[in-house]
C-alpha cells in the first residue's frame, strides 16, 4: 500500500540500504587489487602463517608419494579494507570474494592437487583490514626414508614462500607459536595407517645467484607407520617358512626326503618373494631393511640345502667310498662329539675300533685265501697246512680231485664276498657317523646364525620403538 503524505504524491520512501552492502561497497568501490595494499611504499607486509593437519589420505609405499590433506591459513593487514563500526551497524567484520582484493603469492613448494583441492572463494576481513584466508590443500610429497619399512618414521617437508615478491616486501612469520604447532592433534583424523608425531616449524632465508632475499617457512610433518598390517602380511609367513626349515633338519640325513622337504621351502619362499614384491617400495637410493630380511632369509635357505645335499652325499651309496680318513675320524668321531655333547659317542669309538680291526682281518683272510687259491696243489696238502683233519669221505677218491678243487674254489669265492660286503657295511657305517656328526655340528652352526640374525632385527625394532 502507498502511504499518503501530505503535500506531496503517492510515492514509498527509500527503505535503508543493508550495511554488509554499504560496507561492501565502501570498501571496494575504489579498491585497486593489483598493487601490495600499503600506504607506504617502504611498509613489509607480514603474512602470517598456520597450518593443521587433517588427514593422511592415502601412501604410495611403491614411489612412495604421500598424500596429505591440510588445513592453511593466511593472516595480514590490508591498510585499505578499514572503516568505522559505528557507521555500519557496528559491523566489525565482513567476509569478501577473494578475487576482489590482493592476495599473496605465497606458494607451496611441493606439489599441490589443484583439481582436487577444493577452492574457498571468501576471505574474511575486519575493521583493523587484518584479512584471514582460511582453505583446505590437498598436498603429494615425496618422503625418502624408508629404511625402516614398514617400522618406519617419515618427516615430509611442506615449504611456503613468495613465488615473486622478496622478503623487503612480504615477510613471513608463525600465526601461532611453535609449541602449539608442533602438538596439535585436534583436527586429525587419526583412525588411518598413520600416526601424527608432531609437526615443526623453521623460517629461514634463502636468495638465488647474490639476489634480493626471499623468506620461506618450512612446516616438518613427522608421522610413524602402524606395522601390524605388514607384520601380520609379510614378516609372520616368512618367519613361519623358517621354523619349518630349521625343524627340517630333524629328519634323517640319510633319508632322500630332507632334500625335497628343502627345496619346497626354497620354492614356495621364492613364490613369496614374488606376490610381495609390489608392496616393498623400489628406490635407487637405498634398500629398506625388509629388504636385506628377505634376502638373508633366501641365502640362510640356500646353504641349509647345500649342507643337507653335502650330507646325503657322504652317507649315501658308501659302497663306491674308500674308508673315512684317520684325520677324519679324530676331528669328527673323537673331538666333534666332545664339543657338541653327543651322548652316543662312546658308541662312535667302539665302532671305529671294530671297524678297524675288521679290516685288519679281512687283508689277512684275503692274503690267506689266496695261498690256499694259488699255493696248495693239492686239497689234502692245504687241509693239512690248515692244520684241518682230512675228511673221511674224499679219502679214497682220488678221482674226485677236480671236483674238489672247484668245489674250495666257490667256497672261497663265497667267503670272500661275505667278508667284502661286511667290509663295504663297515665302511656305510663309518660314513654314516661322519654325516651325522657333521649334519649336528652343521644344525648349531645354522641355528646360532638364525639365532643371531634375529637378534640382530629385535635390537633394531627396539631401536625403532625407542626413537
Amino acid at each position: 500500500m502507498l502511504e499518503q503524505v501530505p503535500g506531496g504524491g503517492g510515492r514509498p520512501p527509500e527503505p535503508d540500504e543493508p550495511a554488509l552492502r554499504r560496507l561492501s561497497h565502501y570498501l571496494l568501490s575504489r579498491y585497486q587489487k593489483g598493487t601490495r595494499p600499503v600506504r607506504d611504499w617502504r611498509t613489509t607486509t607480514n603474512v602470517a602463517i598456520d597450518l593443521m593437519v587433517y588427514a593422511i589420505l592415502s601412501v604410495d609405499e611403491k614411489n612412495q608419494v604421500l598424500t596429505t590433506y591440510i588445513w592453511y591459513r593466511q593472516h595480514w593487514t590490508d591498510e585499505f579494507l578499514r572503516w568505522d563500526p559505528e557507521r555500519f551497524d557496528n559491523l566489525t567484520q565482513i567476509s569478501l570474494p577473494a578475487e576482489s582484493i590482493w592476495v599473496p603469492d605465497i606458494l607451496i613448494n611441493e606439489f599441490v592437487d589443484v583439481g582436487k583441492s577444493p577452492h574457498v572463494p571468501y576471505v574474511y576481513v575486519g575493521h583493523h583490514g587484518e584479512v584471514q584466508n582460511l582453505k583446505p590443500i590437498q598436498v603429494m610429497t615425496a618422503c625418502t626414508d624408508i629404511y625402516n619399512f614398514p617400522f618406519d618414521v617419515q618427516n615430509c617437508s611442506l615449504t611456503f614462500t613468495s613465488w615473486l615478491h622478496h622478503i623487503r616486501d612480504i615477510n613471513l612469520s608463525l600465526w601461532r607459536q611453535p609449541e602449539l604447532v608442533k602438538f596439535d592433534r585436534s583436527v586429525f583424523m587419526n583412525q588411518g595407517e598413520w600416526e601424527l608425531l608432531y609437526v615443526l616449524s623453521c623460517f629461514q632465508e634463502f636468495s638465488v645467484k647474490s639476489s634480493d632475499s626471499y623468506a620461506e617457512m618450512k612446516f616438518y610433518v613427522v608421522i610413524r607407520r602402524r606395522p601390524l598390517f605388514y607384520t601380520v602380511s609379510l614378516l609372520l609367513p616368512s618367519i613361519f617358512l623358517m621354523v619349518m626349515d630349521i625343524v627340517g633338519f630333524y629328519l634323517p640325513p640319510n633319508s632322500g626326503e630332507r632334500v625335497s622337504f628343502k627345496i619346497t621351502l626354497l620354492l614356495g619362499y621364492s613364490v613369496f618373494l614374488i606376490i610381495v614384491s609390489d608392496t616393498l617400495p623400489a628406490t635407487a637410493v637405498g634398500t629398506p631393511l625388509i629388504g636385506i630380511y628377505f634376502v638373508v632369509c633366501m641365502a640362510l635357505l640356500v646353504i641349509s640345502l647345500t649342507e643337507t645335499i653335502l650330507i646325503v652325499r657322504l652317507v649315501h651309496k658308501q659302497d663306491l667310498q674308500p674308508h673315512v680318513p684317520d684325520w677324519v675320524k679324530r676331528l669328527l668321531l673323537e673331538r666333534a662329539t666332545v664339543l657338541l655333547c653327543i651322548r652316543d659317542r662312546k658308541k662312535f669309538s667302539q665302532s671305529r675300533t671294530q671297524s678297524s680291526d675288521i679290516s685288519r682281518q679281512v687283508e689277512n683272510n684275503d692274503s690267506t685265501a689266496k695261498l690256499n687259491h694259488y699255493g696248495c696243489e693239492d686239497p689234502r696238502e692245504c687241509e693239512t697246512a690248515g692244520g684241518s683233519r682230512p675228511a673221511p669221505a674224499f679219502a679214497g677218491q682220488a678221482e674226485g680231485s677236480p671236483l674238489m678243487h672247484g668245489l674250495l674254489r666257490e667256497i672261497a669265492a663265497i667267503r670272500q664276498f661275505l667278508e667284502k660286503r661286511e667290509e663295504f657295511r663297515d665302511v656305510a657305517r663309518e660314513w654314516l657317523q661322519v654325516g651325522y656328526v657333521l649334519d649336528v655340528l652343521l644344525f648349531r652352526a645354522y641355528l646360532a646364525a638364525v639365532l643371531a640374525y634375529s637378534i640382530t632385527l629385535g635390537t633394531l625394532w627396539s631401536v625403532w620403538r625407542d626413537a
